[in-house]
């Protein structure tokens, strides 16, 4: 027998050494605000003020327009040092209409950062979904942002030598509850499977899932696989909930966009879709 078994699942070989912690999580007491974002500021900056004091979490926009807007999609990678990457930047003129979109929070050298990934409408009707610039988005009409977070533990841009990207990895400040947990999940790793994990080590017994990652060719509970070794996905709903023996079950209901700009949504089969380059969680206590 095979020491090392394939997967009953799709994966993508990483340039780097495979970190020992595949999945790392760190919490602290739940924090949450609500606030519609200010007209003429970019989105990083709209998010960044009222989430003062907030070192970590995910806020989810829904409503509104920006303009300019300027995004990429997921793209293959031509360069060894990436297993995957981002198309071109794409600027369409004009106003652009959110449908909702999913950021993680927190700080890029010391400095607030977001990493944003959602779906929308642009001038010509066009729905696309991607990967925002959260600092050359600005605010046009009234976007509505709801966030969770906590001070107590931080989503920090490091090295990740796994991807060679710089990513948002958790770091505790002290924090010693769970009510709101950030998780990242390394690349390979099944997703359903690592969030189980990190729920029942930090005691949640039941909870919601919210943010944004990366598939490899993501497999939905109604059959349809997605052929694309990259992605962007966003959480429209996700959840724990206690399974038997003491063990956990997760749901998540996603969208996804491919390399060709296709959007792809519904809820994922469990078991069944790993990690492309990272997935970036908040969980709390339902």
């Amino acid at each position: 027998m095979s020491a090392n078994p394939t997967p009953p699942f799709a994966t993508l070989a990483q340039p780097g050494p495979a970190r020992p912690e595949r999945w790392l999580a760190t919490g602290g007491p739940l924090l949450h605000r609500a606030f519609d974002l200010a007209l003429g500021c970019t989105l990083l900056d709209a998010v960044a003020g009222p989430l003062a004091g907030m070192r970590g979490g995910v806020v989810q926009l829904t409503g509104g327009s920006f303009s300019p807007f300027c995004y990429v999609m997921p793209a293959l990678s031509a360069d060894p040092r990436f297993a995957a990457y981002y198309s071109e930047t794409y600027r369409p003129a004009g106003e652009t209409r959110l449908e909702r979109a999913s950021a993680t929070f927190g700080e890029r050298d010391g400095a607030p950062f977001l990493h944003v990934h959602g779906t929308w409408i642009e001038p010509d009707g066009r729905r696309r979904a991607g990967h925002l610039l959260p600092a050359e988005v600005v605010v046009a009409d009234s976007v509505r942002a709801e966030a969770w977070g906590t001070a107590e533990a931080a989503w920090r841009v490091e090295p990740d030598a796994e991807t060679n990207f710089p990513l948002f990895t958790p770091a505790s400040l002290s924090g010693s509850e769970a009510g709101c947990l950030l998780v990242k999940i390394q690349p390979n790793e099944e997703i359903h499977a690592a969030i189980e994990a990190a729920a029942r080590a930090h005691r949640l017994t039941a909870a919601r899932v919210r943010g944004i990652g990366s598939i490899v060719r993501p497999a939905f509970a109604d059959g349809r696989v997605i052929p694309t070794d990259a992605s962007e996905v966003l959480i429209r709903d996700g959840s724990v909930l206690a399974g038997p023996d003491g063990g956990r079950i997760a749901h998540l209901d996603i969208a996804v966009v491919d390399v060709a700009g296709a959007i792809h949504e519904g809820v994922l089969r469990r078991g069944a879709n790993a990690a492309c380059i990272t997935f970036e969680l908040c969980l709390t206590a339902a």
